[in-house]
């Protein structure tokens, strides 16, 4: 039985994670002591990710506009996550964790410059 780290629920909503190859559709559960994803299929596939343990969470921002995909940084790994409230999750997270760990993440072109950039340096 999945049990909530969480006493205190700020943010309940429905997301995707893509931790296995397909998406799985579930519910966020954003609290006092963690981020938590239920799937909908198996509810036994939780992720718990308590605040201690995030290094960095981190989203695309275009002007003012926040990407649905986030990322969360852990000692155990990446996760990428996907919700139509990704903004309100990255501010609960800031106020949370701080805002040295709510980083913006480059976008797909800021990435493909900086590696023809590298490229092309003097070494």
């Amino acid at each position: 039985m999945a049990q909530s780290l969480n006493k205190v629920i700020d943010l309940q909503t429905t997301g995707t994670s893509y931790l296995s190859i397909s998406g799985k559709v579930g519910k966020f559960l954003v609290g006092d002591q963690a981020l938590e994803f239920y799937p909908d299929v198996n509810v036994e596939q939780y992720i718990q990710i308590p605040w201690s343990s995030i290094q960095q969470i981190g989203a695309n921002v275009t002007g003012r506009k926040i990407s649905r995909h986030f990322e969360v940084f852990t000692d155990q790994g990446k996760f990428l996550f996907a919700s139509k409230d990704s903004g309100a999750i990255l501010k609960i997270a800031r106020q949370k964790l701080g805002n040295d760990k709510v980083v913006k993440l480059p976008t797909l072109l800021q990435t493909i410059g900086q590696k023809f950039k590298n490229l092309f340096a003097k070494k």
